[in-house]
């Protein structure tokens, strides 16, 4: 008996310390919707919101959500915000829904989310909770029709380079790391009860097949290509001024390296002397000497995060200009027949 309770235990340590990979996020309806009436309301600020729900094995359920106050930087206002959190959770509790917190949402413009505080939030979740994901909602791509929902959380890999701090290349190319593996999007499902896609069903119209939307074929999109396009300049700007840091240290390096082989060269020509003359040789490494300090290589954290940027920025205007291209397809097919 006393076997079988050992073999269980050690069992159940297993599970706990191996834990299954995080496969999907099953999101509820309406905290889908709570999620958009929250972040169109207050567009084109950016707000917050706390993620409710459950971790069952390599699924994240979200069944509710709560927004949070919207703040500004002061110290009282953001004690103001903690105890709010705490509130809400006490009370949810009460009323028996799920107050385990499994994450937060936010919302962004025009994708414009991977920053240094996203992954400050990030870190600081992965204190308290191990699987927690980030979910964004883009309010502007819903005049194009898209529900621009994304969960987000950040892979292994750059979890142990962040907590080291350690982001020079050298670290990089050992790790064989680059800038598309800070972020891991886990698929989303939004899940309803029968009751909800009952009642939907009935909310559904019986049009007929020949009916035509057209406006399906506008295709004036030029503001938000305008504006991914201004999104994407100011990202190469920061993108170069980042490149410059590099060429500055790197020209920096090439002067430090020159001065210790002059330095070190004089110093043997030095020993030479010493050494006909029948004195001791002084050492060719001198660290208080200040060209052998070594120079602190930059992080390539912010520019792997505007890569990320750039990236993102140029999917998107791929995928709207696509999306035109066969619109005047479609509008060219047409008028000819």
């Amino acid at each position: 008996m006393a076997t079988m309770a050992r073999s269980f235990l050690q069992a159940i340590s297993k599970d706990e310390v191996v834990a299954p990979p995080l496969r999907v996020v099953q999101i509820e309806g309406l905290a889908v919707l709570k999620i958009i009436k929250h972040c169109k309301e207050f567009a084109p600020t950016l707000v917050t919101g706390q993620l409710l729900g459950l971790d069952v094995g390599s699924v994240l359920e979200v069944t509710n959500c709560f927004p949070f106050p919207v703040r500004d930087d002061d110290e009282e206002i953001e004690a103001d915000g903690a105890n709010y959190q705490l509130e809400m959770m006490r009370c949810l509790r009460e009323v028996n829904v799920d107050n385990n917190t499994v994450g937060w949402y936010q919302s962004t413009v025009l994708g414009s989310y991977q920053t240094v505080e996203l992954i400050e939030t990030f870190m600081n979740y992965q204190e308290n909770i191990k699987r927690c994901v980030c979910i964004i909602y883009d309010p502007s791509k819903a005049d194009l029709g898209v529900l621009a929902l994304k969960a987000l959380k950040l892979s292994d890999s750059f979890m142990e380079l962040y907590r080291a701090g350690n982001f020079t290349g050298e670290k990089l190319r050992e790790k064989n790391f680059s800038w598309m593996d800070i972020f891991e999007e886990i698929p989303i499902k939004v899940s309803n009860s029968a009751l909800v896609s009952a009642f939907m069903t009935e909310l559904e119209t019986d049009a007929p097949v020949s009916q035509g939307d057209y406006d399906r074929l506008h295709s004036s999109t030029t503001p938000f290509l305008e504006n991914n396009m201004e999104f994407l300049i100011k990202c190469m700007d920061d993108l170069s001024m980042e490149q410059q840091k590099f060429q500055y240290y790197y020209r920096n390096l090439s002067r430090q390296q020159a001065q210790q082989q002059a330095w070190l060269q004089k110093r043997r020509t030095e020993n030479m002397g010493r050494r006909s003359a029948g004195e001791e040789a002084l050492p060719e490494e001198d660290p208080s000497n200040p060209i052998f300090k070594p120079i602190p290589e930059p992080s390539r954290l912010e520019s792997f995060l505007i890569t990320n940027q750039v990236s993102n920025f140029c999917g998107q205007i791929n995928g709207v200009a696509g999306q035109n291209f066969s619109r005047l397809y479609l509008t060219k097919a047409l008028h000819d027949n």
